[in-house]
């Protein structure tokens, strides 16, 4: 077996994990008993947003990761600052069960996916299915135009938190917001918390503990001020003023009807 992040894993956790061992040694594919985990990406996504989730759920043995582009061909999806993410699926091509429903966050391209029937449809309906329906940062957002927030305690980025009472959802200012299935992560950095949340939601505490061993996440920030409480008021005020026609644009969206 090829020495990965995985193998790593599950050898630290050989005797409380052996049978997800036993799955993760089945090559994958897409028969029934396997987590679908279903995370979109769109032009202008966070890279950030997607790859410290996706770095905590594709290792989870049992599952399987559908990187969901919502173009209508596979061709490589650039986020906001140029990474490219080759998908693995359309919308229309993913499957229609999911364990986990994802969207990363962002700020223009973000605008644009809320504001896209075709994105909103997809997650509305996987979302009446999906055992989870989560995002991080602005990614709910998206969730909320897709109809899917209402009621619902949510979080973002601290920018558009108020935004989410456009959607019906309660804004809570929390790195990590959990209210029934729907989970959601504040800003960016906040999607490395979201990932070892629903590790341990959907591996167990052993699993999702080993996770954050061999990721070494002991977060020591060179400069403090990564919330609006501990930042500068100067340096708040500043991006405060950068984002504003984002926001403008943000509380401008609509829930599909």
């Amino acid at each position: 077996m090829a020495l990965d992040r995985r193998t790593l894993l599950l050898s630290a956790l050989a005797l409380p994990l052996v049978s997800a061992a036993s799955r993760a040694a089945t090559p994958v594919s897409h028969e029934a008993g396997l987590d679908h985990i279903g995370m979109l990406v769109y032009p202008g996504f966070t890279a950030l947003d997607f790859v410290g989730p996706h770095h905590f759920l594709g290792n989870l043995p049992g599952a399987q990761v559908h990187v969901v582009t919502t173009q209508p061909e596979l061709s490589p999806v650039a986020s906001d600052l140029g990474l490219i993410v080759q998908p693995t699926t359309t919308m229309a091509d993913c499957p229609a069960e999911l364990t986990v429903l994802f969207v990363p966050g962002g700020t223009a391209g973000t605008i644009a996916a809320a504001r896209d029937e075709q994105v909103l449809e997809f997650i509305a309906d996987r979302a009446s299915r999906a055992r989870y329906v989560t995002s991080v940062c602005t990614g709910s957002l998206v969730l909320g135009a897709a109809g899917v927030l209402e009621g619902k305690r949510a979080t973002s980025h601290w920018a558009t938190v108020p935004t989410l009472e456009r959607f019906g959802a309660i804004p809570v200012r929390e790195r990590v917001v959990r209210d029934g299935n729907v989970i959601t992560g504040a800003g960016v950095s906040a999607g490395i918390d979201f990932g070892i949340t629903l590790a341990e939601e959907l591996r167990g505490r052993l699993f999702a503990e080993a996770g954050v061993l061999i990721s070494e996440y002991a977060p020591e920030p060179p400069i403090v001020g990564g919330t609006l409480e501990t930042a500068r008021p100067e340096v708040a005020a500043l991006l405060e003023r950068n984002l504003a026609p984002f926001v403008a644009d943000a509380n401008e969206l609509k829930v599909l009807q």
